[in-house]
């Protein structure tokens, strides 16, 4: 079985496990269970393969917890972030799921000692709340205890039946990507509520390969909206034989949103020291900013939200805000986060960030502020996207590419909304690689090619009162039938000889009638 065609099954098992058993409970709502017990069987394998350190003669699940001794404890703390005894693994309760009663809260517990294990240890903030959002007590499990464990159960030896083949062959890359799967499937379900967390894979994929575009090395790369991470995982699965010295850094303002980008970084087999994902508000308390500059930064902010703008006066002398002189409008947040980004950008990197489109023509202080990007030269491109590529919403979005270390002062236009860069497939459209390889080439090229591509000089961008449409420089295609005027004169002087003919010979039809 080829992997693509193993990869397909086993999507097709997992997604079939999220429906079977989810019952009376709202899909999006049930998300964390399924979710959750994927990772709590991936961490327990994963951590058993650590243990057992490619001895085929030990199984970490079949030994005594007593044997384990603290000097062996401490050592797998520090080397993975977490510890997991023998009896709290995964294979060992679902051995007994549908038989035992305490189950609920037995997992409970479970989780409760793997997040304590990391208490005082460097990976204690990264480890803590990874399962708060995997309630085995709630209600939306049943009503009574019997039901939450049947429930329990079921999802246990669902994820239990699922295979992953070997783990040190493939098991890392399945497990990852049957996660997204899960997470991609329950957004595009769940219309804007899933969307706003989890940006199309297609999508990222440009995202990362623009941000990263011509780095042999980055020393860390950043989102500050970071979703449940997908943004920054394409940048890792695009760029292997790339350095990211420093590992992957992200800010998540959801917390039920941030848990799922922390368990994502574990699955697709990044440590605890190659990340750290921060919860709170990006814009009004940043993290990571001991941690700038990046030489890469992706982002998928939400579009136009409201936020407390110059209702707080301190906010205009911020480090981020304070150079463009005024702040983005309290109605529309879209350019508080692209002036956020900006700054925490190192002089040799770029930053790609999808954008609603309104923000690059509208007036007042979103006119202002793409005065100050122009004039400062940090916007070395503009991509206007196909429509409907995102879950929930048909709008066709821009990717704003910023970059510091400029050889000119030209700014590139490329409309990649029309049918040649996009492919339908079911309910939303999508960009393939070949799509990708495309608008990376002209990117990388930046030259000029008719309906497409245009570079724009400085001075034209100000005669145009700094408008950043991509419709405004790049002329669309005429597909309008050409017509030659000589041509249709001749068919319309032809078309009236003949209707004269024919009158003619109506009349004398008429004539011979009424004789």
């Amino acid at each position: 079985m080829s992997s693509n065609t193993q990869r397909a099954e086993l999507q097709s098992q997992i997604w079939k496990i999220a429906n079977d058993v989810r019952g009376s409970v709202d899909g999006w709502d049930f998300k964390q269970y399924v979710l959750g017990t994927l990772f709590y069987r991936f961490i327990s394998e994963n951590f058993s393969n650590y243990i057992e350190g490619g001895d085929t003669s030990l199984k970490y699940s079949e030994l005594s917890d007593d044997i384990i001794t603290k000097e062996i404890k401490d050592d797998a703390i520090k080397t993975k972030g977490y510890f997991i005894y023998p009896s709290q693994l995964f294979i060992n309760i679902a051995k007994t799921a549908n038989t035992n009663e305490s189950l609920n809260n037995e997992l409970a517990a479970i989780f409760t000692a793997i997040e304590s294990s990391a208490n005082g240890y460097p990976s204690e903030l990264d480890i803590k709340g990874l399962f708060t959002d995997f309630d085995t007590t709630s209600n939306r499990l049943g009503n009574t205890v019997m039901e939450k464990n049947s429930r329990l159960a079921a999802v246990i030896k669902g994820v239990e039946g699922l295979n992953f083949g070997k783990f040190e062959d493939n098991h890392i890359d399945l497990f990852g990507d049957a996660y997204e799967f899960l997470i991609s499937n329950y957004a595009s379900n769940a219309g804007k509520s899933g969307g706003e967390f989890f940006t199309p894979q297609s999508v990222s994929k440009l995202i990362a390969q623009l941000a990263i575009h011509n780095q042999i090395s980055i020393n860390k790369i950043y989102d500050p909206a970071a979703g449940s991470g997908s943004l920054l995982l394409q940048a890792k699965k695009q760029f292997d034989d790339h350095i990211i010295e420093d590992g992957f850094f992200g800010q998540e303002i959801n917390h039920t949103t941030y848990n799922l980008a922390r368990m994502n970084m574990f699955l697709h087999n990044i440590n605890y020291d190659k990340f750290n994902i921060a919860l709170g508000n990006t814009l009004l308390d940043p993290h990571f900013g001991d941690e700038k500059p990046f030489d890469a930064i992706v982002s998928n902010p939400p579009y136009s939200i409201n936020w407390i703008g110059n209702d707080d006066p301190t906010l205009i002398n911020d480090e981020r805000f304070a150079p463009a002189g005024v702040l983005a409008p309290k109605s529309k947040a879209d350019f508080a986060f692209v002036l956020h980004a900006l700054s925490y950008l190192s002089s040799k990197g770029r930053a790609a960030i999808v954008c609603f489109p309104g923000i690059f023509y509208r007036g007042g202080a979103e006119q202002k502020i793409r005065k100050y990007l122009v004039d400062n030269n940090f916007v070395e491109t503009i991509i206007s996207l196909a429509p409907n590529l995102f879950y929930g919403t048909p709008i066709a979005v821009n990717i704003l590419v910023l970059s510091k270390h400029k050889s000119d002062n030209t700014i590139q236009f490329i409309d990649a909304s029309g049918i040649d860069f996009y492919k339908k497939e079911t309910n939303n459209n999508i960009l393939t690689n070949k799509h990708i390889e495309q608008i990376m080439e002209m990117f990388d090229r930046k030259e000029n090619i008719n309906y497409v591509a245009h570079s724009v000089e400085y001075e034209k961008i100000i005669q145009n009162d700094y408008n950043l449409s991509v419709s405004s420089y790049v002329i669309a295609r005429d597909t309008r039938e050409v017509i030659d005027i000589n041509v249709l004169n001749v068919e319309i002087k032809n078309t009236v000889s003949k209707i004269d003919q024919l009158r003619a010979k109506i009349d004398k039809i008429i004539e011979v009638i009424e004789l």
